[in-house]
């Protein structure tokens, strides 16, 4: 068996100077190009319907940033094991388009506030009735097995990198 060897832990011990093939392939794969750091707060309330956070970027060499997208998704999740399915939302989308050039060492931190909409399934309306249909809609989502996880995600669209620089952190949305 082969032991896993990233593309990275490849290139470093080679100690290759920023020109050539090498840097080019470096560059295509996103590596050495800008470290991405998401900060937001890990619970949210639904009802605000506003994220508050920044986006801390860092040049590992000089870059040319074309854009930057941040975006909150609900993975919805029914049933367990073999009979789980997920179907993925987009609940708010924050963009910025102005291209801006990043030096080496260079700190660069972007303050952003998303506006999104949290989706409630049929069960959880009917649970929210109260009475006996509440009652049912609260027996149907615990039959269902339904949970919802959430994810921001950003996306740093640099130029000539295929594999753009990217971060993830998983947030609790309070319905």
């Amino acid at each position: 068996m082969f032991p896993y060897i990233s593309v990275q832990n490849f290139l470093k011990p080679l100690k290759l100077k920023n020109n050539g093939i090498f840097a080019k392939i470096k560059q295509m794969l996103g590596i050495g190009t800008i470290s991405v750091k998401l900060n937001v707060p890990e619970n949210v309330s639904g009802a605000d319907g506003k994220l508050k956070g920044s986006l801390s970027l860092t040049g590992k060499s000089a870059q040319k940033v074309k854009s930057i997208e941040i975006k909150l998704e609900e993975e919805f999740i029914t049933g367990k094991g073999e009979d789980k399915k997920s179907k993925f939302f987009t609940l708010g989308t924050w963009r910025d388009n102005a291209a801006f050039d990043m030096a080496e060492g260079e700190v660069k931190n972007i303050d952003f506030e998303m506006p999104f909409e949290v989706v409630k399934t049929s069960t959880e309306k009917l649970a929210e009735q109260g009475g006996m249909l509440g009652g049912l809609g609260k027996l149907a989502k615990m039959a269902s097995d339904e949970r919802s996880e959430y994810r921001v995600k950003a996306v740093v669209d640099v130029e000539g990198a295929k594999l753009d620089p990217s971060d993830s952190v998983e947030i609790k949305v309070m319905k």
